[in-house]
């Protein structure tokens, strides 16, 4: 018989543990990614950041949703998670903002799963 701990050690080594969550509103857009097992924050990027306010210009548009996407998949890289999955609510389709957001993050080089 397989202890649990063993079991889940198993199952982590060919599964990506990092999962990505989107809050889009009308008025902010921001993106984590989450270490699952640790339930740890792994990185993180809003609209409502004051570093970025200045350079996104509208916070609750495409363009905003691009800009967020390209720097959470910089952080990413940095800090070599190369691949994430992707958790949408109930109330998200992949359409708009939420495609936008991904898009951008494939383009940088993050591998969705």
């Amino acid at each position: 018989m397989v202890t649990p701990s063993l079991k889940c050690e198993s199952i982590t080594k060919f599964l990506k543990p990092y999962v990505l969550k989107m809050q889009v509103t009308n008025k902010y857009i921001s993106a984590q990614v989450v270490h699952e097992p640790s339930d740890t924050m792994a990185s993180f990027a809003s609209s409502q950041e004051k570093s970025l306010r200045a350079t996104i210009g509208s916070t609750s548009d495409v363009s905003a949703a691009k800009k967020i996407g390209k720097i959470l998949g910089e952080r990413l890289l940095i800090r070599n998670i190369s691949a994430v999955t992707v958790a949408l609510d109930g109330d998200q389709k992949y359409c708009g903002k939420v495609r936008a957001l991904i898009d951008s993050l494939r383009k940088v080089g993050v591998k969705l799963i």
